[in-house]
């Protein structure tokens, strides 16, 4: 454990190295805090209350459940001291100034995963910090519409057998276990590195039917496996929580596709591109991994609503780049996830994508 690194120590060396960071290493402390609260709740489950119970509606239609708001509550409360100059969050409809004096905007998916509460299988904080443009009279979502790559550090907290912190600030991305008796968040190894290659991928096949037919292809070249053109067998995970599969994929790679499809509300996307694909994007960046809406670099694309939807694809680089390239090559179409394409190129580029 000598190579042990705390949280706290972590952010510290970063602020006094970089002082245009200590708002964001303030806030992350905040979140852990609200973090720490958030795990003890679920570690406590029905003894809680049901937490899984719908209480009211939200704002992608699925109804909002009571630990939705809790954890909506906590994070708000945490920030509200920690220097902060607008929040949006993905349960309520539009971002808020918390303190005037703030420097930075951040953005939060309080639960990732919350149809999974009752059912033990990972949940998630998801968290995008950006420098703070200037206060409008006319609202703070304007305060957000600015592309991901402006993002100052990004991450997000999973709740699951263990209780675990997804960071980056920029120079690398790591990973921080809470030490369920201390306290501590603790990361024991250092900066991760995802794969370039892999053989998973993770994809929602009952929705096989709403796909495209470019995705249908591209599927179907995995699930054909050695007997396929793609000369080798692949397995599919699908967690129905997008930071469980981020977390997996960030430790062995691996692929993951939420692309748009033909069901109603669906047809440019499911994820939010502020406080989803943005932080996940940054970290996989960070990670040496890539993240596109099917076709461009998510980090390149500047929201024009605070919970405005895209497709996501994220993971290894070889596979998304793979992708992209097929996306790119296919005749126009109004989603980048949208096109009839060829799979057997390999050459990437002019994509603009990161090795």
């Amino acid at each position: 454990m000598s190579t042990s690194l705390r949280l706290e120590s972590h952010l510290d060396h970063t602020a006094a190295r970089t002082p245009a960071l200590t708002s964001s290493c303030r806030a992350i402390e905040a979140l852990a805090i609200a973090a720490r609260q958030i795990a003890r709740l679920l570690a406590s489950g029905p003894l809680h209350g049901d937490l899984g119970a719908v209480i009211g509606d939200s704002l992608d239609g699925d109804g909002q459940k009571a630990l939705d708001a809790i954890t909506h509550r906590l994070i708000r409360d945490a920030l509200a001291g920690a220097g902060v100059l607008a929040f949006a969050s993905e349960e309520q409809a539009a971002a808020e100034y918390l303190d005037h004096s703030g420097d930075i905007a951040v953005a939060i998916d309080p639960l990732d995963g919350s149809s999974n509460i009752d059912t033990l299988a990972p949940l998630g904080t998801i968290f995008s910090i950006l420098p703070a443009l200037p206060a409008r009279q006319d609202g703070a979502d304007a305060v957000f519409l600015q592309p991901g790559r402006r993002q100052l550090a990004a991450g997000f907290f999973i709740y699951g057998p263990r209780t675990a912190l997804v960071l980056t600030l920029g120079e690398g991305t790591r990973i921080f276990t809470l030490d369920p008796v201390s306290g501590a968040f603790i990361d024991p190894h250092g900066p991760v590195s995802v794969p370039a290659e892999t053989r998973e991928y993770a994809i929602n096949a009952a929705n096989i039917r709403h796909w495209n037919e470019s995705i249908r292809a591209y599927v179907g070249e995995l699930t054909e496996g050695g007997d396929g053109p793609r000369g080798r067998d692949f397995n599919t995970r699908w967690l129905a929580s997008m930071v469980g599969d981020a977390f997996r994929i960030l430790g062995r790679g691996g692929i993951y596709l939420y692309p748009a499809d033909r069901r109603p509300g669906y047809e440019r996307g499911r994820l939010r591109l502020l406080y989803e694909a943005n932080p996940i994007a940054f970290l996989m960046e960070q990670a040496g991994a890539a993240a596109t809406d099917g076709l461009q670099p998510i980090l390149d694309l500047a929201p024009h609503d605070i919970h405005q939807r895209i497709p996501l694809v994220f993971g290894s680089a070889e596979e998304v780049r793979r992708v992209a390239l097929a996306m790119r090559e296919a005749p126009a179409a109004s989603s980048p996830l949208f096109h009839r394409r060829s799979l057997f190129r390999t050459d990437a580029a002019a994509l603009g994508l990161s090795a």
